[in-house]
C-alpha cells in the first residue's frame, strides 16, 4: 500500500484510520502487506530503524536520494525518508498554506515505491490511495509493468474523497518524470492543468470508494467534481468497499479515554460519561434528563455546518444541549462562537481536534449529529452505533449505508427544513424510553469491523490476479 497517511503516525482525517487498520484485517486474512508512507517529522517521536538507502531515484531531472525506515518492532509500515520533502511542520501544508512541492513530495513517494519493492517487498497488487498515491499506476503502467520484479502485478486506486484530487501546474509533469505526451483529456489534462488523481484512475487495474453508495454518487455531475464521465467509463472496474472500524479502539465496554465503561447489556455507565462530558464542556449546571447532541466535525460546508446554522434559532427553542469538537474555515468557527455566545449554558465548543476527548463526546452524547453534504464514508457515525449515541444524518454516501431506521433517523434533502424535520423526529423518539433504549441497543449490536471489508479486498484482489 502506498499512502500519504496511517494511523497513529500520521493524520489529519479517516484516510489514517483505515491505511492504519487494514493491513492487519489482511494479515489475518493470510495476506503479507507492507505500507510505505513519508517519514514526517511528527513520525519521528516513534521507534525506527533503517531498512536500506540511501538509493538513488531520478524524479524529473533531478537525482534524490531517499531511505526507507521501518518500526522497531515488527509491523506492516515503513517510512520514506527524504528531509528536504518530508522533515516540515505540515503534512500538506503550514501556517503560510499549502506547500507549493507537494507534486514533488507524492511524486517521490510513488517513484520510491518501486525501488523499494523491488528489493523489499515484491508484491502481487501495489494498492494506492487518494491522489498522493495517483502517480504508482501510471508510473507502473509507463516503466515498470514489463520489470521482472512486477510481472503480473496489479494495481488498485481507492478514493477515500473525490473533493481532493491533486491539482498541479501543467508543468508538473516534467517535474514528476512523467511524458509530456500525457497532456490529453482523456489521460491527466484537467481543466489546463493535471490531476495526480486522474492518474490513478486511469491507468489503474481497479478502482475502490470507500462506501457501495459513494461509488453510484462519483459518477453523477453533483459528486464526481468533473471526474463523472471518467468513472461511468470505467464503471466496470469500480466498487464500492465500506470502510471498517477498529472496535480495539471504538468499543465503551474497553475505551481507556472516557470515566466509566459500559456495555450493550449494562448502560449504566453512559450516565456517568453524560454527566462528565457536560462538566468538561462548561455545561455542568445542565439537566441530565435533557437530550445532549454531539458534534465532531471539520467545520467545513461538506460536513453541512452551515446546515447547522441554519436550524439553530429552532432548534434551542427545544430543551437540549450541544457539544462541538472541531476546527476548520474561519467564517464555521466564528459562528459557532456564536451560536455557543448567543445561548449561554447550552452550547459547549471546543476548537482543534483530541482524539481522547472525541471518545468521550461519542460515551456522553445521546444524539450525534452528522448532516454532511456528501460523505464518502463517514466514521463516526458508526462509533456513535457502537457507543449507543443514535445518529441523525443525511443520506447521503457511507452515512446512507450504515445508517438505517432502526439505529438512527436520515434526510435526503440537503436544506435547514429537512434537518429540522429529522431532528423533531429523533427528540420525540427520545422523549419513548423504550424505543429510545431498544434503538441505542440495535445499533450497539451492529458489526462494521474491518474483517467485513478485508474479505471484500481479498475478493476483489484475487479476482485481478486471477480472471
Amino acid at each position: 500500500m502506498v499512502s500519504s497517511e496511517a494511523a497513529p503516525y500520521a493524520k489529519t482525517g479517516g484516510l489514517a484510520d483505515v491505511v492504519g487498520a487494514l493491513p492487519y484485517a489482511l494479515q489475518q486474512l493470510g495476506h503479507e502487506v507492507a505500507v510505505l508512507i513519508p517519514r514526517y517529522r511528527s513520525t519521528f517521536r516513534y521507534a525506527t530503524r533503517r531498512v536500506t538507502g540511501p538509493f538513488q531515484v531520478q524524479l524529473g531531472p533531478y537525482p534524490w536520494y531517499p531511505s526507507v525506515f521501518t518500526t522497531e518492532q515488527p509491523s506492516p509500515f515503513y517510512f520514506l525518508d527524504l528531509p528536504d520533502f518530508y522533515d516540515r511542520d505540515g503534512i500538506y501544508n503550514d501556517r503560510s498554506g499549502e506547500f507549493g512541492d507537494n507534486d514533488l513530495r507524492f511524486g517521490m513517494l510513488s517513484l520510491a515505491t518501486f525501488h523499494f519493492a523491488r528489493y523489499h517487498f515484491r508484491p502481487d497488487i501495489l494498492h494506492c490511495h487518494d491522489w498522493q498515491g495517483g502517480l504508482v499506476p501510471a508510473y507502473f503502467k509507463l516503466w515498470f509493468a514489463g520489470d521482472p520484479a512486477f510481472l503480473g502485478a496489479k494495481t488498485v486506486e481507492t478514493i477515500h474523497n473525490l473533493g481532493y484530487q491533486g491539482l498541479f501546474p501543467r508543468s508538473s509533469i516534467i517535474r514528476v518524470g512523467l511524458p509530456e505526451w500525457l497532456y490529453r483529456q482523456d489521460l491527466l489534462e484537467f481543466h489546463g492543468g493535471i490531476s495526480l488523481l486522474k492518474s490513478g484512475l486511469v491507468y489503474a487495474d481497479a478502482i475502490t470508494t470507500v462506501s457501495p453508495h459513494y461509488a453510484e454518487e462519483t459518477q453523477t455531475p453533483e459528486f464526481g467534481y468533473g471526474l463523472d464521465g471518467l468513472l461511468r467509463a470505467r464503471k466496470a472496474q469500480l466498487t464500492g468497499i465500506l470502510n471498517g472500524v477498529d472496535y480495539s479502539q471504538w468499543n465503551p465496554a474497553t475505551d481507556p479515554h472516557i470515566p466509566s465503561n459500559y456495555s450493550v447489556e449494562d448502560l449504566s455507565g453512559k450516565a456517568v460519561c453524560k454527566r462528565e462530558l457536560l462538566n468538561e464542556f462548561g455545561l455542568s449546571h445542565a439537566p441530565q434528563d435533557r437530550p445532549v447532541i454531539g458534534i465532531v466535525s471539520r467545520l467545513t460546508g461538506q460536513k453541512g455546518a452551515d446546515l447547522i446554522l441554519e436550524v439553530a434559532p429552532y432548534l434551542f427553542r427545544e430543551d437540549v444541549y450541544m457539544v462541538v469538537l472541531g476546527s476548520g474555515e474561519p467564517y464555521f468557527e466564528g459562528m459557532f462562537r456564536h451560536i455557543r455566545d448567543t445561548n449561554p449554558g447550552r452550547v459547549g465548543l471546543r476548537l482543534g481536534y483530541d482524539d481522547a476527548l472525541a471518545h468521550r463526546v461519542e460515551a456522553g452524547s445521546d444524539i450525534f449529529l452528522m448532516p454532511s453534504r456528501y460523505e464518502p464514508c463517514g466514521l463516526n457515525q458508526i462509533y456513535s452505533l457502537k457507543y449507543g449515541t443514535v445518529p441523525v444524518v443525511r443520506a447521503t454516501g457511507g452515512l446512507d449505508d450504515t445508517i438505517d431506521g432502526e439505529t438512527g433517523f436520515k434526510f435526503w434533502e440537503y436544506s435547514g427544513y429537512a434537518l429540522l424535520l429529522a431532528l423533531e423526529d429523533c427528540l420525540r423518539a427520545w422523549k419513548d424510553t423504550d424505543r429510545w433504549t431498544k434503538m441505542m441497543r440495535t445499533g450497539m449490536t451492529r458489526d462494521f469491523s474491518w474483517m467485513t471489508s478485508a474479505l471484500q479486498y481479498d475478493s476483489l484482489f484475487r479476482t485481478l490476479l486471477h480472471p
